[in-house]
């Protein structure tokens, strides 16, 4: 690394200046220099280095990998909450999208998914198993339950190469129009991790979604999205009282 001019105590402290410095020198996928080399270049202490890269690490902006380093995190991808596939979603963005089939059968759903689908008892299911990418990069791991009545051979289907939302309506005549979401976050499990390459335990964000078409229950699927490559963004209006009704109290 070239030898920098030393940081200096000014209007920012040494740690805030090296934060800066540091955002400017990281590239994605890519180490920072160690924190040897961060001293001796800036002439700061051992503490001020682990300030600085302690509070990129925290607002997500660097990833520690135990034996390797510190790395640059790639920029997340960024979602508005709304109705729309993946593919649809990541097009939107300029990125090429891509799924990878993990697995495709009829089997028995949990009862929520179940329910949700208005089966019978006992009544299978297609299970639908996917990673889906985004310029090569796996973002998503798609767990899905799909009816099997109103949607035969869905296993002969292109599943790897169409839009799934888009297939529905063009080959089944059932056009996903409206879906309830929940969301939280849970840890990556071992088979998880791999699946996504994200490190074991990282933090992944989970979204159940059901969605039906013109009323009919189509879709029961839990997503889990890798949270260091993807965030949700919403936008909140404050609900405005009725004038007349306030009024009236």
């Amino acid at each position: 690394m070239t030898v920098a001019t030393p940081l200096t105590d000014g209007p920012q402290p040494k740690h805030q200046q090296l934060r800066g410095l540091l955002i400017q020198l990281a590239v994605p996928g890519q180490p920072i220099p160690s924190e040897r080399e961060l001293m001796t270049s800036y002439g700061v202490s051992r503490a001020t280095v682990r300030k600085a890269i302690d509070g990129l690490v925290a607002d997500g902006l660097l990833q520690r990998t135990q034996g390797l380093g510190t790395f640059a995190v790639r920029p997340r991808l960024e979602t508005n909450l709304h109705l729309a596939s993946f593919s649809q979603d990541m097009r939107r963005r300029g990125l090429s999208p891509a799924t990878r089939i993990v697995s495709i059968g009829l089997e028995q759903p949990p009862v929520a998914a179940s329910e949700w689908l208005g089966l019978a008892a006992g009544e299978p299911a297609w299970r639908l198993v996917r990673v889906r990418l985004a310029d090569g990069v796996p973002i998503a791991h798609e767990d899905g339950w799909y009816p099997s009545g109103l949607l035969p051979e869905l296993d002969r289907r292109p599943l790897a190469e169409a839009s799934l939302y888009q297939l529905l309506g063009q080959d089944y005549g059932l056009w996903i129009d409206k879906a309830e979401q929940t969301v939280w976050t849970e840890p990556a499990g071992p088979e998880l991790a791999v699946r996504l390459a994200a490190a074991e335990d990282s933090p992944l964000l989970v979204f159940r979604r059901l969605s039906s078409a013109s009323g009919v229950p189509v879709e029961y699927v839990v997503s889990h999205y890798r949270g260091d490559r993807y965030q949700v963004h919403m936008t909140l209006n404050r609900e405005q009282p009725n004038a007349r009704t306030e009024s009236s109290k």
